[in-house]
């Protein structure tokens, strides 16, 4: 099914569940994606998304701002820009500047080991600080595409997000600072924010940053 918006033609994927409402959100790759009972016929479903044809728009154009921040962030570490240069060699070497690899693959995989190491490090400092009896996490590292991480207390365990390696490091110790809190309160409550702020008193401007 497609959709013509502004003089554009996008691709609309439909998704049937057993929901009540419908829901409209627009996915990486710019296609429309609706959730809806199966109540919704596609007839319904244009006529929805024609009568919320401005509030798509800005959606469109939200996800296109950030595709181009990612595409700025591609090759970053940590906020400062990586150099990347393509050689036949069998391991990547890295001098804190540059990084020498064969292809992405080995980039991606060089960027997985980079940020288990570093996570680790702002993880023990973070933790180290805090005044509350909190138990010491396990670290997971992964793609995540709509978190920045995770606070798991069945097996006391904190996800970070893998994109977090090429921010500046105020956005990764801020994520450590949110999901070790939740070990003190469980929720987003008033006294969870007052515990974030203890740690991380710019907490307001960097959760903002994060979500542009």
């Amino acid at each position: 099914m497609n959709f013509d918006i502004n003089d554009k033609c996008y691709d609309v994927i439909v998704e049937k569940k057993n929901i009540k409402n419908l829901y409209i959100r627009v996915t990486d790759d710019l296609k429309i994606k609706v959730s809806s009972s199966y109540f919704y016929t596609n007839k319904m479903i244009l006529k929805i998304l024609y009568k919320n044809s401005n509030s798509i728009i800005k959606m469109i154009e939200k996800q296109k701002k950030k595709n181009s921040t990612k595409k700025v962030e591609k090759n970053m570490l940590l906020g400062k820009i990586l150099n990347v240069i393509y050689q036949d060699i069998a391991k990547p070497k890295y001098d804190g500047v540059n990084i020498i690899v064969k292809d992405d693959d080995m980039l991606d995989d060089w960027y997985k080991i980079k940020a288990k190491e570093i996570f680790k490090t702002y993880l023990n400092e973070a933790y180290y600080v805090f005044d509350e009896k909190i138990p010491y996490p396990k670290l997971k590292v992964r793609n995540m595409k709509t978190r920045w991480g995770v606070c798991n207390k069945k097996d006391n365990s904190i996800t970070l997000n893998l994109e977090l390696i090429k921010k500046d490091h105020k956005y990764l110790n801020y994520v450590i600072v949110h999901e070790l809190s939740h070990f003190v309160h469980f929720d987003h409550s008033k006294e969870f924010w007052k515990t974030v702020e203890k740690y991380c008193p710019e907490y307001k401007i960097i959760r903002k940053e994060l979500k542009e």
